[in-house]
């Protein structure tokens, strides 16, 4: 079971990159990005309709919500700007270019959140080995990207 923990994002990351590719498709059929992340959603909210309906688990009480935290309820907000950011920029940069400066935002935010704990996350601290990784990411990055 500890596999799939591993396999998963691999295959999150395959779907991520042929996503970059079908919304790019969608923003020059519609020429609007902002209509394309609308349709993107659209889909994915749909999607997760159906799953919740053929789903055997069972919904928490209503009563459960009002007393979640408001900052909870924000990671479809970052959903969004992601989407339209790679909608914008994909055609502009390519696929390859893009995900190479997400993976290095990514990294660099991630090592952050792990070193402080942010949004309770277990601590894991920046290590002069974590520092060389992301040093070698960024320059990867620039490589990726030099013409």
């Amino acid at each position: 079971m500890k596999l799939l923990f591993y396999i998963l994002p691999i295959f999150a990351g395959i779907a991520m990159t042929i996503q970059s590719g079908v919304n790019s498709q969608l923003r020059v059929a519609t020429n609007h990005p902002l209509v394309a992340t609308f349709i993107s959603f659209l889909g994915g909210i749909l999607a997760i309709c159906l799953l919740l309906f053929f789903s055997r688990q069972p919904l928490p009480p209503f009563s459960t919500y009002p007393a979640i935290s408001w900052y909870k309820f924000t990671g479809g907000l970052f959903g969004v700007f992601v989407v339209y950011a790679v909608i914008f920029s994909v055609k502009e940069i390519g696929v390859a270019n893009m995900f190479v400066l997400i993976i290095a935002g990514q990294m660099f935010t991630a090592v952050i959140m792990d070193h402080f704990g942010f949004l309770g996350m277990r601590e894991s601290p920046v290590t002069m080995q974590k520092l060389a990784g992301i040093l070698f990411l960024i320059a990867g990055a620039y490589l990726v990207n030099k013409k």
